[in-house]
């Protein structure tokens, strides 16, 4: 029996801002901001959150992901259209439960085989595997095949960022920091990056917004020398600094074109807060 290969993608992800000709099923994350329950993107988008947050600073926000049951119902309608396979890729587990229950409802069907990808990533990087895993099943490409590509992908990608504050990702648990490196760390702009294993980790401590843009871009250009990659910038507040340093990347990059600008969706931004600000990489096989 061949395959017929559904791919389902978290909003963790950020697919919803890009334009896309896939079919590609989105598990959106709840964003609750005091005490208001918005589903990520349908009922809210990124600029109306980030204003909110910028004019209320003492806005309480906190995230859940999509229910199991939520899940479930797509799996059995993907079920019900002649899907064999579904390939779900996630955000993070490190960041996010989102895995755990995709796999809790993958238990539920009867007949789809349900296959979880944790891209140890999010925002783009996490889209960029939604897209490629889209085209490959239109070209009727197996199961086996895609996951490949994707392991790769996730084994070759990097984001590095910086935030305005750390109260958000304090607050909401999602910084893994080195012992002794938390005492002073909110006065701080440092470093951040999204380990191979998945997880935020702040690397060098900094003490302005400029000089942490400036460490981000240094570390960016340092890591994609002689490499074959794809660049793109995650930003929320500040889309003027993202194509400025476009600008940049294309400059020092002459054989680059483009540089993707992807806003990150209201349930990430809820973990780091507006002023957030990241340049990644994927390396192109």
């Amino acid at each position: 029996m061949s395959e017929k290969i559904a791919i389902i993608v978290c909003g963790n992800s950020g697919i919803d801002y890009i334009k896309h000709p896939y079919q590609i099923d989105v598990f959106r994350s709840l964003l609750n901001v005091n005490g208001e329950e918005f589903e990520d993107f349908i009922d809210i988008e990124a600029n109306a959150f980030y204003e909110r947050l910028i004019k209320e600073p003492n806005t309480n926000v906190s995230t859940s992901q999509t229910s199991t049951g939520k899940m479930l119902e797509v799996y059995q309608r993907l079920e019900t259209e002649g899907f064999t396979d579904a390939i779900v890729i996630t955000i993070s587990s490190h960041l996010s439960g989102t895995a755990q229950n995709a796999i809790l409802a993958g238990q539920m069907v009867d007949h789809l085989r349900v296959h979880i990808f944790d891209s140890l990533t999010a925002a783009y990087a996490e889209a960029k595997m939604a897209l490629v895993a889209a085209e490959m099943a239109s070209k009727q490409m197996s199961v086996s095949q895609i996951l490949k590509k994707l392991t790769f992908i996730r084994d070759h990608n990097r984001i590095y960022f910086a935030v305005d504050t750390l109260k958000y990702l304090v607050k909401n648990g999602r910084l893994s920091a080195a012992k002794g490196f938390m005492g002073s760390l909110l006065k701080l702009k440092p470093l951040l990056v999204i380990t191979k294993e998945g997880k935020i980790v702040a690397v060098k401590k900094i003490r302005t917004s400029v000089k942490a843009i400036k460490h981000v871009k240094e570390q960016f250009y340092e890591e994609t020398k002689g490499l074959d990659f794809e660049p793109f910038i995650i930003y929320t507040t500040n889309i003027e600094l993202a194509k400025a340093v476009a600008n940049e990347i294309m400059e020092h990059y002459p054989k680059i074109k483009q540089v993707g600008l992807f806003p990150l969706t209201p349930v990430v931004g809820a973990h780091v807060g507006p002023g957030a600000f990241g340049i990644g990489y994927i390396i192109n096989k």
